[in-house]
């Protein structure tokens, strides 16, 4: 007998996302790669980012997995009533525009509410409401106001983080909040409004920071100036100019260190007798540790590490990450096919979700939707007929 169809945990909700860029449509992924059928609403020109040059080219591939597309022109009376109808079908609705632009069309939480009482609202800005929330906020906008470029960098040099790291999991925590009202709606019948915004998950990321100076008195360094918490965690440069990250973050992991590298010398030091006193003796241990480890390549350290069970990290560019045996071996990556630019119609591997569910990945049974793939079906859906599609789409063409 074959095996049962795998169910996944969201299977049967609907989700309308008006979304572009990064935060918005991670949310939507979340959802769709747990099983809910999420409907992308692009404009009639289509999402914006399926164009994108430079740092922005893998966004829409990415982001808009395990989705529908229905292209619609909410300026026009008739594509903003469509969209209503749509909305009136889902269990969820997310967006991510600026504050006011959703109830121009009746597509805001209060007016959907209103004849939907039981509608999951995520909104997904760069603030929370307050002071700031008129602003434009980018993912590097907030970095800059929120201390994580200030950590990252250099003294003197802020330096945005290397990834969009507020917008995916501003993203991840709008579907967090809803994953908490679907339960909160099973129990009560109604549904709520869920906010999340850029500037707060940045405040949330560099909270320990902020702590850290509650607690000392001391103003935390940027990353690259730190005083590290343990005596060796540091990228070295080894034999023919490799690089590689070491670590000894305990007094037992440095007795192995030491022993499995031939330091006995330093193992006796009493200078080096815990880790604090390593960490104070830093700028007399670090040289010579520099100094000795340069002898060695970077696969003799790998391979003494590994055995050893001591922290350690090759220096990955993203782009070798496709060869990387663990996440080919794991089914980490998984072939999606590219919608839009040079490249449309040929697969790129891109990453799954970072945890099983019944020891499986959540996978790719949705490939990223062409511009407006699905408008016919969804229309269909809503009780359209023919004549009134084909309507709609003139009307559409020329609003």
């Amino acid at each position: 007998m074959n095996a049962p169809a795998r169910k996944l945990p969201l299977e049967g909700l609907r989700v309308v996302e008006f979304t572009h860029m990064v935060m918005g449509p991670t949310c939507g992924m979340v959802l769709a790669d747990m099983g809910a059928e999420v409907i992308k609403v692009e404009p009639i020109e289509g999402d914006r980012t399926r164009h994108l040059l430079g740092s922005g080219a893998g966004f829409f591939p990415m982001f808009n997995r395990n989705k529908k597309s229905i292209k619609l022109n909410l300026q026009s009376p008739e594509g903003a009533e469509v969209a209503r109808r749509l909305c009136a079908t889902a269990d969820v609705v997310a967006e991510n525009f600026k504050p006011g632009s959703m109830a121009k069309y009746g597509l805001d939480y209060a007016s959907l509410s209103a004849k939907h009482p039981k509608l999951i609202y995520a909104s997904l800005k760069g603030f929370l409401p307050g002071p700031y929330d008129h602003r434009t906020a980018l993912d590097e906008v907030v970095q800059m106001m929120g201390g994580l470029a200030y950590m990252t960098g250099r003294p003197g040099d802020p330096l945005r983080a290397g990834t969009s790291v507020n917008d995916i999991m501003g993203g991840m925590f709008g579907a967090i909040g809803v994953l908490g009202a679907l339960i909160q709606r099973g129990i009560t019948g109604r549904g709520q409004e869920i906010q999340s915004a850029l500037f707060e998950n940045n405040v949330f990321l560099v909270g320990q920071h902020m702590l850290q100076y509650a607690i000392t008195g001391k103003a935390a360094e940027p990353m690259p100036n730190r005083i590290s918490a343990w005596g060796v965690y540091d990228v070295f440069t080894v034999k023919n100019g490799e690089q590689i990250f070491l670590a000894a973050v305990s007094d037992a992991q440095w007795a192995v260190f030491c022993d499995v590298l031939g330091f006995a010398d330093l193992k006796a030091d009493p200078r080096y007798s815990d880790n604090n006193a390593r960490v104070s003796q830093r700028d007399v241990m670090m040289p010579e540790l520099r100094s000795r480890l340069e002898a060695f390549t970077a696969a003799e350290l790998t391979a003494i590490f590994e055995k050893a069970g001591l922290p350690f990290a090759p220096i990955v560019k993203p782009e070798e990450l496709f060869d990387d045996p663990h996440l080919n071996a794991t089914g980490g990556l998984a072939d999606v096919r590219l919608s839009d630019g040079p490249k449309a119609g040929q697969t790129a591997r891109a990453a799954l979700f970072p945890f099983t569910m019944d020891g499986q990945r959540l996978g790719v049974r949705r490939q990223p939707p062409m511009q407006g793939e699905n408008t016919n079906e969804l229309l269909q859906g809503l009780g359209m007929s023919a004549a009134e599609i084909a309507h709609l789409r003139s009307i559409q063409a020329v609003a």
